[in-house]
Formats: C-alpha cells, sequence, structure tokens
C-alpha cells in the first residue's frame, strides 16, 4: 500500500502531466508549435521542469490521439496531415457533425444561441485584431458548442478531437492568415438554427465545410524548432523535477 505521501506524490506527477499536455496541447491547436515542429525531449524538459521520462510519456499520449509523430531516431514532431488525411478529416467532420444536426435542432434552446452568438462576436473581434491563436480556439469552441446542444457526449469528445486535428490542417495547408473559419458561416448557420430549419442549415453545413476544404493550400512546409523558454514562459514548476 502507499503512503499518504506517496499517494500525493503520484498525483502530483500526474497534474503534472496533465498540465504539460494541455500547454502542448494548445500551442499545436492555437498554431504556435506549427506541423512540422521539433519537440526534443530535452529543451521540453527543461522548459517545463521535469524529466525527460516525463516528456516521454507526454508525447506518448499526443502521439496516440494523433497530434505528434514519433520516429526512431528522430524524435517527436509535430504531426503534418497529408493531403488524403486533411480532406478525410474534413470529410469525417461533415459526416458526424451533419448527421447530428436533428438532434442539435431538437434539443437547442435560446440560451444556447445567446452563447453560439457570443462566440461569433469573439471570433470576428479576433479577427479583426489578428489573433491567431484567439481565433483558431474560438472557432473551434463554435462547432463543438454547437454539438454539445444536441447532449451527446461521446459524440462531442469525437467532434472535440477532429477539431483539434483540424487546426494542425489548417496550420500546415492554410494561407498565412487563415485562422479557424469564417465568421460569416458561422452567422448563417446561427440563422438557419434560429429557424429550425434542417435541411438549408445541414447543406449550409456541407458549403462551411467545402470551403475550408476548397481554401487549403497543399504545399508541404519545412521542419522547424520553436523557442520553447519563450513560448511556455511563466510555466510553473521550471525547476521542481
Amino acid at each position: 500500500m502507499k503512503s499518504e505521501s506517496g499517494l500525493k506524490r503520484a498525483t502530483d506527477l500526474n497534474d503534472k502531466d496533465e498540465a504539460i499536455f494541455q500547454a502542448l496541447m494548445k500551442a499545436m491547436v492555437e498554431r504556435q508549435l506549427p506541423p512540422g515542429s521539433k519537440l526534443p525531449e530535452e529543451a521540453l524538459a527543461d522548459v517545463f521542469g521535469v524529466s525527460r521520462t516525463g516528456i516521454r510519456k507526454v508525447l506518448t499520449r499526443l502521439a496516440a490521439v494523433q497530434m505528434v509523430v514519433l520516429t526512431p531516431k528522430r524524435g517527436a514532431q509535430v504531426a503534418t496531415p497529408s493531403t488524403e488525411e486533411a480532406q478525410d478529416i474534413f470529410r469525417t467532420r461533415e459526416l458526424i457533425e451533419c448527421a447530428n444536426l436533428p438532434t442539435v435542432l431538437a434539443h437547442c434552446q435560446s440560451t444556447h444561441l445567446v452563447a453560439l452568438e457570443n462566440l461569433i462576436q469573439q471570433e470576428q473581434q479576433a479577427h479583426e485584431e489578428r489573433d491567431g491563436p484567439a481565433a483558431i480556439r474560438l472557432s473551434a469552441a463554435f462547432h463543438i458548442q454547437l454539438q454539445a446542444i444536441s447532449g451527446n457526449q461521446v459524440l462531442t469528445e469525437m467532434v472535440t478531437r477532429l477539431t483539434q486535428r483540424s487546426s494542425l490542417v489548417i496550420a500546415a495547408w492554410g494561407a498565412p492568415w487563415q485562422q479557424g473559419c469564417r465568421c460569416d458561416d458561422h452567422d448563417r448557420l446561427i440563422g438557419l438554427l434560429r429557424q429550425k430549419a434542417l435541411v438549408p442549415l445541414t447543406e449550409a453545413m456541407r458549403q462551411h465545410f467545402a470551403h475550408i476544404v476548397a481554401s487549403l493550400h497543399f504545399e508541404r512546409g519545412g521542419e522547424t524548432l520553436p523557442d520553447f523558454a519563450s513560448l511556455f514562459t511563466g510555466f510553473g514548476g521550471a525547476n521542481d523535477r
């Protein structure tokens, strides 16, 4: 049996692993760690104040959700979705999100519409301020929150993972200032949601995904090595190994 101090230590380590996982995930989703970025264990261990073994555990988790690629002798890199994978990700999102719209409509209340409109306003402001990370985050949040209206937690978790991978696609293949989705598309979706017009809403969602895929430019970028110290400045416990 573990001692109380042993249990506390294990919990602290798990909490720190989760915090590092979320910090790296956020940096990838928000395009601060672009596809192809190298993720050397030693540099990350220094920045986050943990052992290389601890960093390796986190990178393995990220690889399991296809956000990171682990290659023998080359280490870890942020995943760069192929052309086929990029198209498949958005095709899968279209299938899932459109299929769930009848349930979304059945559960949609005025409070849901207000929350979605608030997200669109924040997203528009982020675009105006050219705040790329915020625009990407809010764009993903719109789709996740829209699908969450249905009350299907499993589906919402699936959409969450797919939006994270979609962000890598946009980072890899999008134009220099393509941050998230088009706000006017989201406005149109809200209007049709308010009207409870299922067929036009479904078609608008399909067109929305078609717009995103059509805007991608399939030209592969090179590997990069980010400045981790600047990117993760202020992360707690840098000396707590």
